[in-house]
């Protein structure tokens, strides 16, 4: 898909920065480089694992920030 033509919006513009350092972290994590730019080259697999793996984490990280508001018992 051409960059003009993303229609995918977030629900929170402010994050767009965060996500995108997100997505590059996650893929140099996965060993994928360059991920940035122009996409069609790349095969649905490795975009799919870099999106997978982002979700992971934002999970990871939900989780995480509910576990610490959680009073002790």
């Amino acid at each position: 898909m051409a960059a003009g033509q993303k229609t995918n919006q977030l629900v929170v513009p402010q994050a767009r920065q965060a996500l995108e350092q997100l997505k590059q972290e996650t893929a140099a994590e996965l060993g994928i480089q360059n991920y940035q730019g122009y996409l069609g080259d790349v095969p649905s697999r490795l975009n799919g694992a870099v999106g997978g793996h982002m979700v992971r984490k934002m999970i990871q990280a939900y989780e995480q920030n509910l576990a610490n508001q959680q009073p002790q018992q």
